[in-house]
């Protein structure tokens, strides 16, 4: 399975297709050809927006930096994507800010639930200086990030049983991202937390591995969930972002123009991806509903918010991540 391809074999077969897992170029044109790995289908809106990413980067480098992505988790699981990224063997890797917890604990805040009172408030962060300087937090383990994209509020959907109280988690198997803060959100509710990679959802759903999973409404229909799991609740208890990262020895590697058009690519490609994501949403919603038989029920978020507060008092004291909760918290305050 792909959760189970080893580093060592992904990059032998780099290797076997590329002729070296490093940065390649054509000598007579100075061509430098990238890859970018993430998990998603071709029909998924962030691989759309991947795509866009990669049309910028050429149109303004004048065709000096071309990007070829590997969509469908072709090269690994997210955390073994990182780990290429690190080591340079992948040049860019868009993964959940779940899966960059254990590389940076900053990154730990995205799965803290109710982080973000609105959308509004999500994009306020996600654009302001207090992102860009957790971006830079990995540099010395090797990658940066460079811009995000959207994944929507992540909700509990079922096989059978509407999500309506914390308690109603009782006796569950719910699988979560492998995130410790993802993990200890289920427990206080009173789940029981199957951490598993996202690509083994459906089969552990249909097999009854476990009982339900937390996600946005385009599982249901680009990844099928839909099919099994028919009760989708808005708990709307975490805005998860996805990252894109890019190893850093290939960033410095950059001229100053390339650098500046990368960034700003990335930039044009979260804006892009806000339109398409928004679409997406809509779309898979009234397909689940209409194609899926999904119920779609709207629980009041209080009790939820109640059950981990025990979670905030921690990130709010934690060294890691003091700083960037309270300044996160700051702006849905407005203080």
């Amino acid at each position: 399975m792909k959760t189970w391809i080893s580093i060592t074999f992904v990059c032998a077969l780099i290797l076997s297709v590329f002729s070296g897992c490093s940065t390649t170029a054509k000598s007579e044109d100075q061509t430098i050809t990238m890859r970018l790995a993430h998990n998603q289908s071709e029909t998924h809106p962030v691989h759309k927006s991947l795509v866009e990413f990669a049309r910028l980067v050429e149109k303004e480098t004048n065709g000096t930096v071309k990007i070829k992505l590997y969509p469908n988790g072709q090269l690994g699981s997210e955390r073994e994507v990182i780990e290429l990224t690190q080591t340079g063997a992948v040049d860019f890797a868009k993964v959940s800010a779940s899966a960059l917890e254990s590389f940076s604990p900053v990154y730990s805040l995205f799965s803290l639930p109710y982080l973000f009172d609105s959308r509004d408030q999500f994009y306020k962060v996600m654009n302001s200086s207090i992102v860009q300087d957790i971006y830079k937090t990995t540099t010395d383990v090797g990658f940066r990030g460079l811009t995000f994209y959207d994944a929507g509020t992540r909700n509990f959907y079922t096989k059978h049983k509407a999500i309506m109280k914390p308690e109603d988690l009782k006796g569950l198997k719910i699988r979560v991202q492998p995130s410790a803060t993802s993990i200890k959100m289920i427990e206080l509710m009173g789940g029981s937390p199957t951490p598993m990679s996202f690509g083994e959802v459906y089969t552990a759903l249909q097999q009854g591995v476990i009982d339900g999973t937390e996600n946005n409404e385009t599982a249901l229909t680009d990844n099928n969930h839909g099919q099994v799991a028919k009760q989708y609740s808005y708990s709307e208890h975490a805005i998860v972002p996805d990252i894109l990262i890019m190893n850093n020895k290939k960033w410095e590697k950059l001229s100053k123009e390339q650098k500046q058009a990368i960034t700003e690519a990335a930039k044009e490609s979260t804006a892009f991806h806000k339109v398409v994501w928004e679409k997406a949403i809509d779309k898979a919603t009234k397909e689940a509903k209409t194609k899926m038989n999904v119920t779609f029920n709207k629980p009041d978020k209080e009790p939820f918010k109640k059950a981990v507060e025990p979670l905030h008092k921690e990130f709010a004291k934690k060294k890691a991540t003091a700083r960037y909760y309270k300044e996160i918290r700051a702006e849905g305050t407005g203080n």
